[in-house]
């Protein structure tokens, strides 16, 4: 890889992630690696890991200056190309997949010209990226609306996320971003991406988010719920750090059930799926027209009913339908797929299902 043109290189490496970065005819996920990287960037991102590490150690470990190294990071970092956190004064860095991460990162560097790039490379990334299992994302649903049920596990409730968490900010959603950008913006709040990590004063001073408290983040997931927009997180049984709100116009996972025509089941993990009791319903059409965002809810001889296999299970339908005709039911337990522990474990069985060997990055 050392005589490849850099930005290849960041390629083949994108690629070679779990996450998958396809190449296409017409290379233009180059040309949106040279918006986002410049030359020397794309070198240094190729030489990271997908742990964890302190500039000392990466300085050390591929033989350049701790001073050039660590500016080096720090930029990167701003730019949102790579994670990078600091406690207490120590500083690490990661690299990150193109999604979920370079993509979503550029929120605050986008403009109309990486907007009608990404949207181009989406086709071609998205064949791949939701062809390949574990899902990158689970559905959790409206919280209040699977009480009644007899199993909930952990990872299946928002506030747990929450409730586990001591830092939060919200940061404007990329999809909703880049539509707008792309003269279609969406009538749904922008700022609605929650992130969130386990050590407190995390995010002070973050270059492109804002910080919020532990109540103001469950007052966003409620206003979410009410705008209705589905709450998406890492497919994985702890670590979560975001919480995404999607509209189905929108976000680029659920487009790809909308638009690309992916079976729901492929591309998200979803544990519940709504039914409706046809005789309370009064057939208002409140959860198909307004309320579903990927159109699972269809109407038939005069009343509706829940397509099961299109089903995400986000409950969005059930809290607001007025004559409570709507409930959540958990799927039978052969047809849960139990996520992986933790977004290591995620990388490992991903990379196992594409056949690629993440050896060199962890």
């Amino acid at each position: 890889m050392t005589n490849k043109d850099p930005y290849e290189q960041l390629a083949h490496v994108l690629d070679t992630l779990p996450n998958g970065f396809p190449a296409t005819e017409n290379g233009i996920e180059i040309r949106l690696l040279k918006k986002i990287f410049t030359p020397d960037e794309a070198e240094l991102f190729c030489k990271l890991k997908l742990n964890f590490e302190t500039p000392e150690h990466i300085a050390s470990r591929i033989g350049i200056p701790l001073s050039k190294t660590a500016d080096k990071l720090e930029v990167m970092k701003r730019k949102g190309q790579i994670f990078g956190f600091d406690v207490r004064g120590v500083k690490f860095y990661r690299m990150l997949p193109w999604a979920f991460g370079i993509y979503e990162m550029q929120m605050h560097r986008i403009d109309r010209e990486m907007a009608e790039m990404c949207e181009e490379y989406a086709a071609a990334f998205g064949r791949e990226f939701f062809a390949a299992t574990p899902p990158l994302m689970q559905v959790i649903p409206i919280e209040k609306e699977i009480q009644g049920a007899q199993k909930v596990l952990p990872h299946e409730r928002v506030s747990r996320i929450i409730k586990k968490s001591r830092s939060f900010m919200y940061i404007d959603c990329i999809c909703k971003k880049e539509k707008g950008l792309l003269d279609n913006p969406c009538d749904r709040p922008i700022q609605v991406c929650t992130v969130c990590a386990p050590i407190k004063g995390l995010f002070d001073n973050h270059p492109f988010g804002t910080v919020m408290t532990r109540q103001e983040a469950y007052d966003l997931l409620d206003r979410a719920e009410a705008e209705g927009l589905v709450h998406l997180t890492s497919n994985v049984q702890n670590g979560h750090y975001f919480i995404c709100n999607c509209c189905g116009c929108c976000c680029r996972v659920l487009r790809s059930i909308n638009e690309m025509g992916f079976p729901a089941s492929k591309v998200l993990n979803s544990h519940y799926y709504a039914v409706i009791d046809i005789d309370a319903c009064s057939g208002c059409g409140l959860c198909a027209e307004k309320r579903c965002q990927v159109n699972a809810i269809i109407r038939e001889g005069g009343t509706y009913h829940v397509v099961a296999e299109k089903c995400i299970g986000c409950g969005l339908c059930v809290s607001t339908c007025p004559e409570k005709a709507l409930s959540l039911v958990r799927k039978p337990e052969d047809q849960i797929k139990t996520p992986p522990e933790n977004e290591m474990q995620w990388f490992i069985d991903r990379a196992k299902m594409r056949g690629v060997d993440i050896s060199e990055f962890t």
